[in-house]
């Protein structure tokens, strides 16, 4: 190939590559404040994604209260926030209080600069495991409030003076609802919800991972309509209390090998249209 031929290559392809970069810095996503026109549509999966036509979950309403809504990381599919919004009035009914809601996703997806490696699609929420009664506060009040873990230091066990059945309660509420793909807590709650609720169907949604001591990860399915959407293998059969729960106490899970070198992966290319969408 002559050299000539070889620069003007390089000129075709250069904004391409710089747009690949672009869209895969998390600090393009988070400083964007509003989301992408719709139609909604999801690109990609919940670990390397977008969203068009996201909407906001209000900060407040029947059951729940937005926290640090100054990151801005209350959007996602419509059918995720209309999925938070019913299982906080199912939680309500059922004589619990009001439910502190953490991150959704941010207005247009993608990575986030810090917090998580997921929620870039629109379909992941936390819902932080928090019982106890609370008052109605203005949402600037509620950007600091401390985080209590339901886990001993160690990670062995929940902490017999925090976890209760009411925590169990309300993680099988979200559990059986519908629309759910899975449902992501720390270890040692599933060992706990395991100890108490063996072979309960329910169980199967409800997966082990990392952190999570203090919240839990709701992520649905793909949504219908949304064949850019990316999910996962669904949940392996059974109730999850078996040999795949105690491999998280054994010393291999507890030290996770580091990434191996090289770039991180590159969001999808249909992403660059929503990210520069005006």
């Amino acid at each position: 190939m002559g050299k000539a031929l070889l620069g003007v290559l390089v000129a075709l392809l250069a904004p391409a590559v710089a747009a690949a970069q672009g869209i895969s810095r998390a600090e393009s996503w988070g400083a964007v404040a509003t989301p992408a026109p719709g139609p909604v549509r999801i690109i990609g999966s919940t670990g390397l994604g977008c969203i068009a036509g996201a909407v906001e979950l209000p900060d407040d309403g029947p059951g729940w209260q937005s926290v640090r809504v100054s990151r801005n990381r209350h959007w996602g599919h419509p059918a995720m926030v209309a999925w938070v919004q019913e299982f906080a009035g199912r939680a309500r009914a059922q004589g619990f209080p009001d439910l502190w809601i953490g991150d959704l996703s941010q207005p247009r997806g993608g990575p986030m600069t810090y917090g998580h490696a997921s929620h870039q699609a629109g379909i992941d929420a936390d819902i932080w495991l928090d019982v106890n009664p609370k008052p109605r506060v203005p949402a600037a009040q509620r950007e600091n409030i401390p985080v209590v873990s339901l886990v001993l230091p160690d990670g062995s066990a929940v902490d017999p003076a925090r976890f209760t059945d009411r925590h169990a309660a309300l993680i099988r509420l979200a559990a059986e609802m519908p629309g759910l793909d899975r449902l992501l807590v720390n270890p040692a709650i599933k060992q706990e919800l395991c100890r108490r609720h063996s072979g309960q169907a329910w169980l199967r949604r409800v997966r082990p991972w990392r952190g999570h001591d203090s919240h839990m990860h709701i992520r649905m399915s793909c949504p219908a309509g949304q064949p850019e959407c990316r999910g996962i293998a669904p949940p392996p059969p059974g109730d999850g209390c078996d040999a795949t729960l105690a491999w998280w106490f054994s010393p291999e899970a507890r030290r996770p090998s580091p990434r191996p070198p090289g770039p991180p992966p590159q969001m999808p290319a249909a992403c660059a249209a929503v990210l520069g969408a005006r």
